[in-house]
């Protein structure tokens, strides 16, 4: 006898798809508003105690503990955002008025108006500009060409 016939699987049966497609164990979800129990528990604990956490925490901070530091710091401290950027840029309407607004990008760079990764964020944008007017062109070129090879 051949040695894969006397060998018994052992793997665990698959027991198939336990719902419908569509159809859920339980169709009416988690309700509305209904809130995890160990952040209730944690705020119920934690109720009336905020005040004299916070003056610890700062305590700590003024002594000198980083961890504390940083926490007191990200709360006092929005996150950096992307900021507003603004320069004169020419009007792009060719992709030879495309070349004379990088100029502009690398001029405000070189000067220090832009972070290079700023500068790099606009020429994105202005090289995603310029495909629209090639793939535009060559489009007009089709159909021009399509047009004068109809009999």
């Amino acid at each position: 006898m051949d040695s894969f016939e006397l060998t018994e699987n052992t793997a665990a049966k698959q027991r198939g798809r336990p719902f419908e497609p569509g159809k859920s164990g339980n169709p009416n979800g988690r309700p509305k508003g209904s809130r995890n129990y160990a952040t209730l528990l944690a705020e119920e604990l934690l109720d009336g105690e905020a005040e004299t956490i916070t003056r610890k925490l700062i305590d700590k901070a003024l002594e000198g503990d980083t961890t504390a530091l940083r926490m007191c710091l990200d709360r006092l401290v929005a996150p950096r955002r992307e900021r507003w950027v603004s320069f004169e840029l020419p009007k792009i309407e060719s992709a030879a008025d495309a070349a004379k607004a990088s100029a502009r990008v690398l001029t405000e760079c070189a000067a220090g108006n832009l972070s290079t990764s700023e500068a790099g964020e606009v020429m994105a944008l202005i090289s995603s500009h310029v495909r629209v007017f090639e793939v535009t062109e060559l489009e007009s070129r089709i159909a021009a060409l399509e047009k004068g090879s109809r009999p």
